[in-house]
């Protein structure tokens, strides 16, 4: 297809072609192209080439690299429609959220760049004749490996964060949807980047990721993903003395207190499920609801849910896209179906559109019991799962029963109620009266098993660099 981008391996500044397999459009099946797989000399080369990379960025100066980071996101933001064509064709969400999540991605970026130029140490007071001082360097090669489900603005993440402290980087991007990471590294390209500091690669996961993470000039490893996978990679990092960030899966509870309109919130609730139909680690999914508003709240977000337009993303009048593959279809059919054999009852939704392209509406599952799969495992799609509670100590203490916590959401109009769930609620990113789980400036992760580290903030900077203490005798 004429607006879908050849896809290529970079390697030390070079782009490079490579036997590899097919990428799907979700909204029908057709192939739009081949994501060439890495062969384990191009991850020789790649190694080489960061190790390389690395020598002259981390030398390079911090306002230098400033000026070529924010020359690439200046580059990407005068290519949004192109790039925002080809991850709708091959992820599937609305051509505004695609537009939007560069953007997203371009501010993630370019905060690090310029928070690049702020890595401070410090100089500790000491006894006369002796100077102690703290230096923050750049850790080394990152192995960074980014999930499907945004191509252009979770690669971002992890670039924006290695470059703009010094490090190079080998990205493993995702070969389900790998257009957005290659139109991010054509950016830096033309913006100048020096070669061997950015390198991207695909190829089979475990492959990759069982070759890279072990070798000796691989200093950090950062993923996103789900929690089986990073577990995995944790404990292969580990075994290799490896520091990782693990950004990892989700299932976000939400409060809806009996001080807000119901309907409002259930609309506003709608739409932000909705979002990248659900395929999000940070999607609202667990919401606790008090008798008191119950029923119009139910009410109200099976209304919105059902009037929502499921199409092609492509089609501005279109509110989702398909989900991303047939695993995510028959994953939500079986949800779905454990839900209503416990007596859940499905309020809107619930059945795949057509049977060509991975189609299926946001789906309202009412009185669902806790023993429900969907209460205990992360969805990923655009299923609502509405429970009914008589308290907010009684949500707190269902929403921290299970093993996530990443993010979670609040209505509320209460300090007192705002106050409890700041202090009780196991997450690492708790948003009040919104749905917005991060932005650049802020620093976003989770507990538990939803991972450990950060990224964004001056605290996702921090994991790309090391600390080294420095004591001069003078005298």
């Amino acid at each position: 297809m004429s607006n879908y981008p050849q896809l290529k391996l970079y390697i030390g500044g070079e782009w490079k072609t490579a036997d590899g397999a097919p990428v799907l459009n979700p909204n029908d099946e057709s192939v739009l192209g081949i994501v060439p797989h890495a062969t384990r000399s191009d991850l020789d080369n790649a190694l080489a080439a960061a190790e390389e990379g690395f020598k002259l960025w981390s030398r390079t100066a911090p306002a230098k690299r400033a000026e070529i980071i924010l020359k690439a996101t200046s580059i990407m933001r005068g290519r949004i429609e192109e790039m925002a064509v080809a991850m709708t064709l091959e992820q599937g969400k609305p051509i505004a959220q695609s537009r939007l999540e560069i953007l997203r991605g371009c501010e993630i970026i370019e905060w690090d760049a310029q928070e690049g130029r702020r890595v401070y140490g410090r100089i500790i007071p000491s006894e006369p004749g002796m100077r102690h001082s703290v230096l923050r360097q750049p850790i080394g090669v990152v192995a960074a490996f980014s999930p499907w489900n945004f191509p252009m603005s979770s690669p971002a993440r992890k670039v924006g964060g290695a470059l703009s402290a010094g490090c190079s980087i080998i990205l493993k991007a995702s070969e389900e949807t790998p257009a957005g990471a290659v139109q991010l590294v054509q950016a830096f390209h033309d913006a100048g980047l020096p070669a061997g500091v950015l390198n991207l690669v695909f190829g089979k996961p475990s492959d990759i990721s069982e070759y890279l993470i072990p070798q000796p000039s691989v200093r950090l490893v950062t993923f996103t993903g789900s929690v089986p996978v990073g577990k995995h990679l944790s404990s292969l990092a580990g075994a290799h003395m490896k520091p990782a960030i693990m950004e990892l899966g989700g299932h976000s509870p939400v409060f809806v207190c009996d001080d807000i309109d119901p309907v409002s919130t259930a609309a506003k609730s709608a739409i932000g499920k909705s979002r990248n139909a659900g395929q999000v680690c940070v999607s609202p999914t667990r919401f606790f609801v008090p008798d008191a508003i119950y029923d119009q709240f139910t009410e109200a977000f099976a209304e919105k849910a059902a009037a929502m337009k499921v199409g092609d993303g492509m089609d501005p009048a279109n509110q989702m896209g398909p989900l991303a593959n047939e695993r995510r279809i028959e994953a939500m059919e079986m949800f779905v179906a454990d839900a209503k054999s416990k007596g859940a009852k499905i309020a809107a939704g619930g059945t795949r559109i057509g049977n060509r392209g991975y189609h299926f509406p946001l789906t309202v599952v009412a009185d669902i019991p806790d023993d429900a799969r969907a209460m205990r495992e992360e969805p990923f799609g655009p299923l609502a799962l509405i429970s009914r509670v008589r308290s907010l100590d009684e949500a707190i203490e269902k929403a921290n029963s299970v093993p996530y916590g990443l993010a979670a959401y609040a209505f509320t109009n209460s300090a007192r109620n705002a106050e409890q769930l700041a202090e009780s609620v196991e997450v690492g990113n708790l948003s009040i009266n919104h749905f917005v789980a991060s932005a650049a400036e802020t620093p976003f992760g989770g507990v538990k098993d939803s991972g450990f580290g950060r990224e964004g903030g001056v605290e996702g900077l921090q994991y790309y660099t090391v600390t080294k203490n420095v004591s001069h005798l003078t005298a």
